[in-house]
């Protein structure tokens, strides 16, 4: 499954650390996690960081309409070929990502919606442009951006971001993090809670969270076993197997999408969800 990893850009020792555990892809991050004072520092440490190899690396800049994301669009922008992407905080314009795309030739891009106008324009967002690889959630900022308290306020919100990055012919979105990173129960019971709801895979902020991530959005045994006996009756047109399910070809992409998250023989990933 899917799995990504934020680090501090001003910590080199800690990205290090990241790029040789477990994580699919590692957020090398110059927005929230380094202090104003350091800003500098940090992109510093990221230019030195893409003078090698490293395609598992994100870089997450600062907003692109503050000087601080400018600098660390011209510094990085053309650096950041061949690496998984740049991550755009409290994207908000089509026309931002456009320009973005621009600065970064040929570099994958992979907006956050943090705010109530972004989320009203998550679609333009999505489909902003050919270099857009994935849109997501920044689910802090946009917390304090609708006032809500609990989780259910936010329901809302991640079904529209899952809508949007289907409907864009996108992956579907990873869930934002968990913030209370030493409740691994809380984060395995909020990632199932994500994963039927249309995520597939997560965001962590600390190395701990990175198992129970996989853990819950690895399909279990038996959801494999009816996703073989979907795909086995594959071909017979609508039918209903000796439990019931009734078969079509929804159920059987969809059964298909399963294997391939599992790893096994008969998946299919559907386009857009590669």
């Amino acid at each position: 499954m899917p799995t990504w990893l934020y680090a501090p850009a001003d910590r080199p020792a800690l990205v290090a650390k990241a790029l040789a555990g477990l994580a699919g892809v590692v957020i090398v991050d110059l927005e929230d996690a380094v202090a104003p004072g350091d800003k500098d520092r940090a992109r510093a440490e990221v230019v030195a960081l893409l003078a090698t190899p490293r395609p598992r690396v994100q870089i997450r800049i600062n907003d692109v309409r503050t000087p601080c994301g400018q600098a660390d669009l011209r510094a990085i922008g053309p650096l950041c070929t061949g690496t998984a992407g740049i991550r755009v905080p409290k994207a908000e314009s089509a026309a931002a990502l456009r320009e973005i795309a621009l600065a970064a030739p040929g570099v994958a891009l992979h907006p956050l919606v943090e705010s109530a106008l972004g989320l009203e324009l998550a679609y333009e967002i999505a489909t902003a442009c050919p270099a857009v690889a994935s849109i997501g959630l920044g689910e802090a900022d946009l917390r304090a951006d609708l006032g809500v308290a609990d989780e259910t306020g936010l329901a809302w919100a991640r079904s529209r971001i899952v809508v949007a990055a289907r409907a864009a012919g996108l992956p579907a979105p990873a869930q934002s993090v968990y913030t209370a990173f030493r409740d691994l129960e809380g984060l395995a019971a909020s990632c199932r809670a994500g994963r039927a709801m249309g995520f597939r895979g997560r965001a962590a902020i600390h190395p701990a969270q990175l198992p129970v991530i996989e853990a819950a959005y690895r399909p279990a045994e038996e959801e494999i076993a009816a996703a073989e006996q979907v795909v086995a009756a594959a071909g017979a047109g609508a039918v209903a197997l000796p439990d019931g399910r009734f078969v079509d070809e929804a159920v059987v992409r969809q059964a298909r999408a399963l294997l391939a998250d599992a790893g096994r023989p008969g998946g299919a990933i559907p386009a857009g969800t590669a």
